[in-house]
C-alpha cells in the first residue's frame, strides 16, 4: 500500500505529460477539488459538450471521470469512461489526447493485477509517443514499464525502463517527473536490499518534490526514507524522518498518510523497545484508519450517488439523441415523400408534352420516311444501270481474254504438231532436238500453273507460311521454298524429288543446301525444325 498514492500523482503526472494539447478553459485541475466536486463539474461540462456537439471535449470529460473514479475504487465505471474516451479520441484523430487515455487504462489494469493487458496499452501509448515525438509521453510510459517489470521480480529490465525515463525527462526539465523516476529506481533498490542506493535516490527524488513544491510526493519519499533508516538499524533517525512526514500530512489533513505514519512510529519504537509509544502510535494509527474508512464511506456512498445520477444522464442524454435522430429521419422521409410527388407530378407532365411532341416527330418521320423510299427506288435504277454497263465491260474484257488464250494454244498446238512430224525424220540430232522442245512445250502447259494452283492452296492450309519463313533467311529461291513446301506437307523423299523431277541424291543436296541458308547447327532436324513453325 506504500506505493498507492505516489502512484497516483504519478498517474495524474504522467497524463499531464501526455495531453500537450491545449485545454480548453474550462477544464479545472482536478488535484485541488474533492472527488464529488470533480465529479459534479465534470458532469455539468459532459452534458454541455453533448448539447454543443463537442466530440473533443466530450471525450476529455470521459477521461477526468475515468480518473476521478479510478481514484475512488471503482475500477470497472473508471475502465468504461476510459474506453468511451479512447473511442472518441481515436475516431477524431487525436493522437496524444488517446496516448495519455490508453497510459491511463494501462495503469488501471496494473493495479487490477492484469499485467499483460497494461503492458499492451502501456506499448500503444508508447507509439503514439514516439511517433508525434513527444518525449514527456514517452517518459512517462518508461517509468511506468518499469514498475510494471519491478512487480515482477524482473529487476534488469525495471532498471533498463526507468534509465530510459531519467534520460527523456532530463531532456524535457520536468522535475517532479524526474523526482517520480528516482523514487522509482530507489524503491527497486530497496527490493534488492541495496539500502545506502535505495536512501541515496529516495533522497535525490525528495529535493526535486520539495524543489517542485510537491508536499505529497514528499510525505511519500520522506516515510521511504525512514524505512530504510529502520532497516538499516537506524531507529531514531528513522522516527525522525517519519515525524518529519506525519507532520507535514497533517498539515494537510491527509489521513492515509498519518495512519501509515503512525504505523511506521509503531514499528520503529518496537524495535526500540518502546513499548508505551509503540502502542501509542500503533493505537493512533488504528485510530485514523477508522476515520479514514467511515470518511470514506461516507464519501463513497455520495459519490456513488453522483455516479449514478450522471449514468441517468447519459441514458437520458442517449434516448433524447436517439429521439432526434429518430425526428431528423421522419422529417428526412417526408421531405423525399413531398419531392418525390413533384417530381412525380413534373415527370408525368413532361412525358405528356414528350408524348405530343413524339407524335408530331412521327409524321415528320413518315414524310421524310416517304422522301427516302422514293430516293432509294432512283438509286436502285442508277445502281441497275451501272450494273448492267459493268457487265457489259466484263464480257468484252472475258471475250478477249478468252480469244487470246485460244489464239495462244492454237499457236502452241500447231507448233507441236509440226515438231512432232518433224521428229519422225531420221535425223538423230534433229529428233533430240526436237524432243526437248517438245518437253518445254508440254511443261509450259502445266508446269507453271500447277505449282500455282499448289501454291494457293498451301498458303490456305498454312497461312502466310512462305512469307514468314523469308524472315529467317532472305536467300531463299523459288525452288527452296517448293522444298520448304513439300517438307511441311510431311511427304517423303521419294514422293518429293517426283514432284520437283529431280533424283534423290540432287534432293540430299538441296536439303543440304537448305540447312546452311537458315542456318541449322549440325544434328539439328531439318524436318523437325520445318514443322514446329
Amino acid at each position: 500500500m506504500k506505493y498507492i498514492c505516489a502512484f497516483l500523482i504519478f498517474f495524474q503526472l504522467c497524463a499531464a505529460a501526455g495531453a500537450q494539447e491545449k485545454e480548453p478553459g474550462q477544464f479545472f485541475d482536478q488535484q485541488s477539488k474533492k472527488p464529488i466536486e470533480s465529479l459534479i463539474e465534470l458532469k455539468k461540462i459532459y452534458a454541455q459538450s453533448i448539447e454543443n456537439n463537442d466530440a473533443i471535449l466530450e471525450g476529455k470529460c470521459l477521461q477526468q471521470m475515468g480518473k476521478v473514479c479510478y481514484r475512488q475504487g471503482h475500477f470497472r465505471q473508471a475502465l468504461d469512461f476510459f474506453l468511451k474516451a479512447e473511442k472518441i479520441f481515436n475516431s477524431n484523430d487525436k493522437p496524444l489526447l488517446l496516448g495519455a487515455n490508453l497510459s491511463d487504462i494501462g495503469v488501471l489494469y496494473y493495479y487490477l493485477k492484469q499485467p499483460d493487458k497494461a503492458m499492451k496499452n502501456y506499448l500503444l501509448a508508447l507509439n503514439i509517443y514516439k511517433r508525434e515525438h513527444n518525449v514527456k509521453g514517452q517518459a512517462a510510459i518508461f517509468g511506468q514499464i518499469g514498475q510494471l517489470y519491478e512487480k515482477r521480480n524482473r529487476y534488469d529490465s525495471a532498471f533498463y525502463y526507468q534509465n530510459l525515463a531519467l534520460k527523456a525527462i532530463e531532456r524535457t526539465n520536468d522535475i517532479s517527473g524526474a523526482a517520480k523516476i528516482y523514487e522509482n529506481l530507489g524503491s527497486i533498490y530497496e527490493d534488492l536490499e541495496q539500502y545506502d542506493l535505495a536512501y541515496q535516490h529516495f533522497k535525490k527524488s525528495l529535493d526535486l518534490y520539495q524543489k517542485d513544491r510537491n508536499e505529497l510526493g514528499s510525505i511519500e519519499v520522506i516515510n521511504n526514507l525512514g524505512d530504510i533508516l529502520r532497516k538499516t538499524g537506524k531507529y531514531q533517525a528513522s522516527i525522525t524522518e517519519t515525524q518529519k512526514a506525519m507532520k507535514l500530512a497533517n498539515r494537510m489533513g491527509n489521513i492515509y498518510q498519518l495512519a501509515s505514519c503512525c504505523r511506521d512510529l509503531g514499528k520503529a519504537y518496537e524495535l526500540l523497545n518502546q513499548m508505551d509509544s509503540a502502542y501509542h502510535y500503533v493505537k493512533l494509527g488504528y485510530k485514523y484508519t477508522i476515520d479514514l474508512y467511515s470518511e470514506d464511506g461516507a464519501r463513497q456512498v455520495a459519490f456513488l450517488q453522483v455516479l449514478y445520477d450522471i449514468n441517468k444522464k447519459s441514458d437520458e442524454i442517449t434516448r433524447l439523441q436517439s429521439d432526434k435522430k429518430i425526428n431528423r429521419v421522419i422529417a428526412f422521409s417526408a421531405t423525399i415523400v413531398v419531392v418525390l410527388t413533384i417530381v412525380l407530378g413534373f415527370v408525368i407532365f413532361s412525358r405528356q408534352r414528350l408524348k405530343l411532341k413524339d407524335q408530331q416527330m412521327l409524321a415528320k418521320q413518315k414524310d421524310i420516311q416517304h422522301d427516302l423510299t422514293s430516293l432509294e427506288l432512283k438509286n436502285l435504277q442508277l445502281e441497275e444501270q451501272q450494273l448492267k454497263q459493268q457487265l457489259e465491260v466484263k464480257s468484252r474484257e472475258l471475250s478477249t481474254h478468252t480469244l487470246n488464250l485460244i489464239k495462244h494454244n492454237q499457236f502452241l498446238e500447231n507448233l507441236r504438231n509440226t515438231l512432232q512430224a518433224m521428229v519422225k525424220d531420221d535425223k538423230r540430232d534433229q529428233k533430240r532436238q526436237m524432243n526437248q522442245i517438245l518437253t518445254e512445250i508440254n511443261q509450259s502447259f502445266n508446269h507453271e500453273r500447277n505449282w500455282k494452283e499448289f501454291t494457293q492452296a498451301f498458303e490456305q492450309v498454312h497461312h502466310q507460311f512462305l512469307e514468314q519463313l523469308k524472315k529467317f533467311s532472305s536467300e531463299l529461291t523459288s525452288a527452296d521454298m517448293r522444298l520448304i513446301a513439300l517438307l511441311k506437307m510431311n511427304l517423303d523423299s521419294a514422293d518429293i524429288a517426283t514432284l520437283l523431277g529431280i533424283s534423290t541424291d540432287s534432293l540430299r543436296v538441296s536439303r543440304y543446301r537448305l540447312r546452311k541458308k537458315l542456318n541449322l547447327a549440325q544434328g539439328d532436324n531439318l524436318s523437325a525444325f520445318i514443322q514446329a513453325l
